[in-house]
């Protein structure tokens, strides 16, 4: 067995051209070229599968008898060849409209810096990415958008998508906070600090579970249904909270008072629906963002 190919593909519309025709100077009209490529393409084709598919009479060219047993296998490939190019064309059709993308908001601008985005515009100037941003998980199979990047293990397993990298979270307070309260040595000291917790459609993040356990007398001075609202919460020192590293290391104000968590670990996975992720415009999304991975996770992780 070997992986050499027995014969170039585009011989066999020179070899169908001149079976309909019956003349390579009629061939040769229909597909653009010149006689002499004609001739030239069918003694290649005939040189390299070691056969004689078509001989020359008086009225013109006809197949050979193992030319006649061929010609409906090239009829097929001619078939399958065209079928292709129409499905080739309808794809670019398809290829125009809006992407729903939904990730947490302070991915946004993060995602942006990177040109992942300008790079897929550029690729297909017919599609445009819209963010649908939101603390909550948005239900992607009911539609509430098309793709997301999502923190934390899939609770869905009707999605389908693949984890791109791990989210870290640490302890921060402000360099302010610190001054006037000193700072913890460890995640149990935390108990003598005033903390930030989470309300609303936070309540059930992995952070919000694990900040009871891990301080149980744990003295919550202010709660925010979102991670924006966290973060500038201990920005201005009202408490310290957990963050992800992407966000507390970024800011000058903050100081990472405890390592990263081990428990709050978590998984960045991109997710879709099956059905969604088969339409042109989703799939080429996906395969973009799957192609350019570093850049996405410089945006999600640093």
């Amino acid at each position: 067995m070997h992986n050499e190919k027995m014969f170039d593909w585009d011989d066999l519309r020179h070899l169908v051209a001149v079976s309909r025709q019956g003349s390579t100077l009629a061939a040769a009209k229909t597909l653009g070229v010149n006689q002499s490529t004609v001739h030239r393409r069918l003694v290649d084709l005939e040189k390299a599968i070691g056969l004689t598919l078509m001989t020359r009479q008086p009225s013109g060219y006809r197949l050979t008898e193992l030319g006649e047993a061929l010609i409906d296998h090239v009829l097929a490939v001619e078939t399958a060849v065209r079928t292709l190019e129409q499905q080739i064309r309808a794809l670019k059709l398809d290829l125009t409209g809006v992407i729903r993308l939904t990730c947490p908001e302070p991915t946004v601008p993060r995602i942006a810096a990177t040109g992942l985005l300008d790079r897929f515009h550029e690729r297909y100037p017919g599609l445009r990415v819209e963010f649908v941003t939101s603390d909550r998980y948005l239900d992607l199979g009911r539609g509430e958008a098309d793709v997301a990047f999502r923190s934390g293990d899939p609770v869905d397993d009707t999605l389908v998508g693949r984890k791109i990298c791990d989210s870290v979270w640490a302890v921060y307070a402000s360099k302010s906070y610190v001054q006037r309260h000193g700072r913890p040595a460890r995640i149990a000291d935390l108990a003598d600090h005033a903390l930030i917790g989470f309300d609303g459609i936070m309540e059930n993040h992995r952070v919000a579970k694990w900040l009871p356990v891990a301080v149980p007398n744990a003295r919550i001075v202010s709660r925010n249904d979102s991670m924006l609202g966290t973060l500038s919460a201990v920005k201005a020192g009202v408490g310290i909270a957990p963050l992800p590293t992407t966000l507390g290391d970024a800011e000058d104000v903050l100081i990472q008072v405890i390592p990263p968590v081990e428990e709050l670990t978590r998984s960045w996975y991109l997710l879709t629906s099956p059905h969604v992720r088969r339409t042109a415009r989703v799939a080429a999304f996906v395969d973009h963002v799957l192609e350019d991975v570093p850049a996405l996770r410089k945006a999600l992780i640093g």
